[in-house]
């Protein structure tokens, strides 16, 4: 049952409105000034408040900025019998969520609440569901080579510097582009992501920029591409050695210019993208062969990350071997596991050379298989690396 606060310094407009929305199965507290339901806010838990405009002691504006102040994600919703649309639209600045005139209209209340209501409760799944995501995709570890990873991250990510990042498969390449982009100003912006080596090449640039409609047989509408998407944000292209060389030259110049166009088009679109790269592949090699173009190498590595192996960060296996279990006895709904001392000792032998993706695949192996205590022999049964 959603929790309501009504502020008027007026009883019968207090009253009217109470019973309105408790009639309506909500629970409804009043206050007569906006002093008395500060205080309120500050001591109570409400999903909603409806304030009046013009009270004694606080107005509804100092009541309403002060309330945002202390709860920035509850909705309020103003009042007021004089309908002046500065008023209104000086409510709505500061950040309230509506603004009704008097005489109130029942059926406007109700609406208004629901649609409230059901915007702070997305406003909340949708905050949830971030920090869900961003657990998912957090760095574990304390080892030397991952703390200096750690302390450029949080050097670099602040800026707009493009960054390429490398090492082998399944090291967390994508995990450090993400850090990158969680901890940047862009962060509320999009993170979009590109794997160039599973894109064929010559879908690569209508990916990537877009195409117009009838660009191409098969292009029955316009398609907005990577570039576009990540406007305002992030574009993270994994696997960037991959990438024909057209694409490449492309690439480059949407780098160079911050304008992208599309497949079938001649029309330049203005983009604000920060660029991450990933690869696993040797980049001077590449270049050697004169299969990736060295001009683009520059633009896109103005900072270097080098993601280590998990043979040589081995001292992180026992914070991620328990990371996992969590994670996978959470995921499966089975009752936490525990990993013995020497089952740990033993996953630090083995030479990962799938990195943290196929560690991540064993320790899910071993919860679905093991018993309560994940020992020794559980490990040498049922790890098999390469």
């Amino acid at each position: 049952m959603a929790s309501i606060l009504v502020v008027d310094d007026e009883r019968a407009i207090r009253n009217s409105l109470k019973e309105i929305l408790e009639y309506e199965d909500y629970k409804v507290d009043v206050a007569e000034n906006g002093v008395e339901a500060l205080q309120k806010v500050q001591n109570g838990k409400f999903d909603l408040i409806f304030s009046d405009i013009k009270m004694p002691e606080m107005d509804g504006m100092a009541f309403l900025e002060a309330v945002l102040k202390e709860r920035g994600d509850l909705p309020v919703i103003m009042m007021s019998g004089h309908a002046e649309i500065d008023i209104a639209v000086k409510s709505i600045k500061i950040g309230a969520y509506d603004f009704i005139s008097k005489p109130l209209d029942m059926n406007r209340i109700l609406v208004t609440v629901r649609n409230a209501l059901d915007k702070k409760n997305l406003v909340q799944e949708t905050t949830m569901l971030k920090k869900k995501v961003a657990s998912k995709y957090q760095m574990i570890g304390q080892s030397e080579p991952l703390k200096k990873i750690f302390e450029i991250v949080g050097k670099v990510a602040p800026t707009d510097a493009r960054v390429l990042i490398t090492g082998p498969n399944g090291s967390g390449k994508e995990l450090v582009a993400r850090a990158l982009h969680e901890q940047s100003n862009r962060k509320n912006a999009p993170f979009i992501e590109v794997n160039c080596a599973a894109i064929p090449s010559e879908l690569i640039e209508s990916e990537l920029f877009g195409h117009e409609k009838g660009a191409f047989t098969s292009a029955i509408k316009t398609r907005i591409g990577k570039f576009e998407q990540a406007d305002g944000g992030t574009l993270f292209l994994d696997e960037i050695g991959d990438m024909s060389l057209p694409a490449q030259a492309k690439v480059l110049r949407a780098l160079q210019e911050q304008k992208i166009t599309r497949v079938g088009s001649d029309k330049d679109i203005s983009v604000d993208v920060r660029v991450l790269a990933a690869t696993n592949k040797n980049m001077k090699e590449e270049i050697e062969e004169k299969r990736f173009r060295e001009d683009l190498y520059h633009r896109l590595s103005v900072i270097l990350i080098k993601v280590p192996s998990l043979g040589e960060r081995i001292d992180d296996i026992p914070l991620l071997a328990e990371h996992f279990v969590n994670e996978s006895c959470k995921e499966m709904g089975v009752p936490k596991k525990e990993l013995s001392a020497a089952a740990i000792k033993k996953l630090q032998t083995y030479p990962w050379t799938g990195n943290i993706r196929e560690f991540r695949n064993v320790i899910e192996r071993l919860v679905i298989l093991s018993g309560k205590t994940i020992e020794e022999s559980d490990v040498e049964l049922y790890t098999q690396p390469l």
